[in-house]
């Protein structure tokens, strides 16, 4: 599972508070939304998002492992299997 380390905090510390990041438009409300509550976001925001802050992604992000279920192991996609 991919989580974020602390976005909203490091971009205000580079300058773009959640106002400024509003009123210049620069990440929607729900983008805003969506990081707090740790829900996904796309590549280009990701991307908007390391050039604001001046940080690589990977001090934005983390990837942290889940508890997978014993038949997920088996078939990572959820995808039935055809015989």
């Amino acid at each position: 599972m991919i989580v974020y380390k602390d976005i909203l905090q490091k971009l205000k510390a580079a300058g773009y508070p959640t106002t400024r990041l509003r009123r210049e438009k620069l990440l929607t409300e729900s983008t805003i939304s969506r990081l707090r509550n740790n829900q996904s976001i796309t590549l280009e925001t990701l991307g908007v998002i390391c050039n604001l802050t001046g940080l690589p992604v990977e001090d934005l992000i983390e990837n942290r492992e889940e508890e997978v279920s014993r038949s997920d192991r088996h078939n990572p996609t959820g995808m039935e299997e055809s015989t």
